[in-house]
């Protein structure tokens, strides 16, 4: 059954002498009294738990579904130095029919892309429900001015995206400078306008799951709509265990707010199987009202191939020829 009551630690820290959450961010001191009242994270039977999770079993059916929902939840991706118009419109096409022959195949969520590409994948995308999503603030480091942060902002907003990837300054994180990393957040959270803000921690640079803990609850304090584990750049990226633990951040922050924030697990997840077991992470978790592209995606363009073959064989009783799907 799903968990959807807040973690009982989390409550008591709320309601025992805690910093009230309405006083959070106050000021320095407050902010870092929060981040550092939160309950410690038990890394074993973290791991523990989200391993077990990943061992589930679903039925035949179950799994037409699952992975209907998964291609849907997909953020097809390409950030690369040598994107070209051409590129990104192949791609949109991909994103709106991810199976051409197969017009029952679900669209992908979004195509995300460098703004100076939110222009060209807006106009490829348009009328087709598949969102815009742009990464932003000097992606990947995030180390850059707040003004220059601000303006790839604004660049991707005006060029069409309706979803903003921002990556939070690791460095200032790292050394305790909470204030200036909400700051930060709150200030692109306010450029994106309508567009939807997705906050990326790069966890496999955090070190520890207290501070994936301490960083979730500082983007979700600053207004994030989604927090995202990592840019896909970097050895560690999404695993089960931190996004199973940011799972828990949403889910208590819902609890102890009644505001409902999405995750992004990103980079890593490549087969059906690692899918579905996060799949069962956000259903055992956070709860079904997760299981939906609005709430959840993955970060995992690689995924996508590995789905429409599986999707192929459930429907066809085999796999198909490697020319099936497309190499990007």
């Amino acid at each position: 059954m799903p968990t959807t009551a807040p973690s009982p630690k989390l409550s008591a820290a709320f309601e025992q002498g805690g910093t009230p959450l309405s006083d959070a961010t106050a000021s320095d001191s407050s902010l870092r009294r929060f981040l550092f009242g939160l309950p410690g994270v038990d890394a074993v039977g973290l791991e523990a738990r989200a391993a077990s999770l990943g061992t589930r079993s679903i039925k035949t059916t179950a799994k037409a579904y699952a992975i209907d929902l998964a291609i849907s939840m997909i953020d097809l991706t390409t950030l690369e130095g040598a994107d070209t118009p051409g590129k990104v419109r192949a791609l949109a096409a991909k994103a709106v029919h991810p199976d051409p022959t197969d017009r029952t195949t679900p669209r992908t969520a979004a195509v995300c892309v460098y703004p100076d590409m939110a222009a060209t994948a807006a106009a490829a995308l348009a009328g087709s429900g598949v969102k815009v999503a742009s990464v932003a603030t000097a992606f990947p480091a995030g180390r850059a001015a707040l003004d220059i942060k601000l303006a790839d902002v604004r660049e991707a907003v005006a060029a069409g995206a309706d979803e903003i990837d921002m990556v939070i300054d690791r460095g200032a994180f790292l050394s305790g400078r909470f204030m200036k990393v909400y700051e930060e957040i709150l200030a692109v959270k306010a450029e994106c306008g309508t567009a939807r803000l997705k906050v990326i921690f790069e966890t496999g640079e955090l070190s520890t799951y207290d501070n994936i803990r301490r960083a979730s609850w500082l983007g979700m304090l600053a207004g994030a709509d989604f927090i995202k584990t990592s840019t896909g750049k970097v050895a560690t990226n999404a695993t089960p265990a931190n996004t199973l633990l940011m799972l828990e951040a949403v889910r208590d922050f819902r609890a102890q707010t009644g505001v409902q924030v999405g995750v992004k697990p990103a980079g890593g997840i490549r087969t059906t199987k690692d899918a579905v077991k996060f799949l069962v992470l956000v259903k055992e978790t956070a709860g079904e009202d997760w299981l939906d592209n609005h709430w959840f995606r993955f970060g995992a363009s690689s995924l996508l191939n590995d789905l429409l073959m599986q999707r192929q064989k459930l429907s066809t009783g085999r796999y198909s020829g490697p020319d099936y799907v497309t190499v990007d």
